[in-house]
């Protein structure tokens, strides 16, 4: 399974960005995808994570502000950021765990991660 993720950049405090994640591969199905971020100096840390029923968990610190959802049929998660903060600045990773259909236990893969700076 392959993790591509998309839609980093650079934009202004107060303005939005939108990552989006596909996952690629055969004989897979999702359990979960999110996103993890991490700052210079510091751990990873959970953004926000749903499951392919669709339930949610979203890191405090951008509760309100940012909105993950997925495509099933594109094995695709989408994070919406808005009001964004100089602290959101970091290099957020796309995850997703998965079972494959041939059995056997599940397995954890990571995106190439992808760099979002707020910054005036």
């Amino acid at each position: 399974v392959q993790l591509q993720a998309s839609g980093g950049g650079l934009v202004q405090p107060g303005g939005s960005l939108r990552l989006s994640c596909a996952a690629s591969g055969n004989n897979f199905r999702i359990i979960t995808m999110g996103w993890y971020r991490q700052a210079p100096g510091k751990q990873r840390e959970l953004v926000a994570i749903i499951t392919s029923g669709g339930s949610t968990n979203v890191a405090d610190s951008v509760k309100g502000r940012f909105t993950i959802s997925g495509d099933n049929a594109k094995n695709t998660v989408y994070l919406q950021m808005e009001s964004l903060k100089p602290e959101d600045t970091a290099v957020y990773y796309c995850n997703a765990n998965v079972v494959m259909i041939t059995g056997g236990p599940g397995r954890n893969y990571w995106g190439q991660g992808t760099l979002v700076t707020v910054s005036s």
